[in-house]
């Protein structure tokens, strides 16, 4: 009924750039804040980086200055625009949105995950 399908992962060296998508679909009737989650093996998902529909981000103390987020509200696409990756940025990425159905049902919905790993 309602899908988020995450795309752009992948294997790239340290220093390098990965640029993520996040696509809602279904019967939506409204978005609210997106965002992007990870979580590395043996440790809690934790949050990356978060947008409201009118376009505030926040960031993790982590990322800040290296990733930008950003949304296209007519496309119902959220992106993770990660620069100068490290190893420690390893982990699968997961989109998270706030958003209400056509039947004014108001959920928290994830993707499926996309993995992001960076060599040194």
């Amino acid at each position: 009924q309602v899908q988020l399908v995450e795309s752009g992962g992948g294997l790239v060296q340290a220093g390098g750039s990965l640029r993520l998508s996040c696509v809602a679909s279904g019967r939506i009737l409204s978005i609210n804040d997106m965002g992007w989650y990870r979580q590395a093996p043996g440790k809690q998902r934790e949050l990356v980086a978060d947008i409201t529909s009118g376009g505030i981000a926040n960031y993790a103390d982590s990322v800040q200055g290296r990733y930008t987020i950003s949304r296209d509200n007519a496309k119902n696409t959220v992106y993770l625009q990660m620069n100068r990756l490290k190893p420690e940025d390893t982990a699968v990425y997961y989109c998270n949105a706030l958003m209400t159905t056509i039947s004014y049902h108001k959920y928290a919905y994830w993707g499926q995950g996309t993995q992001v790993t960076v060599s040194s």
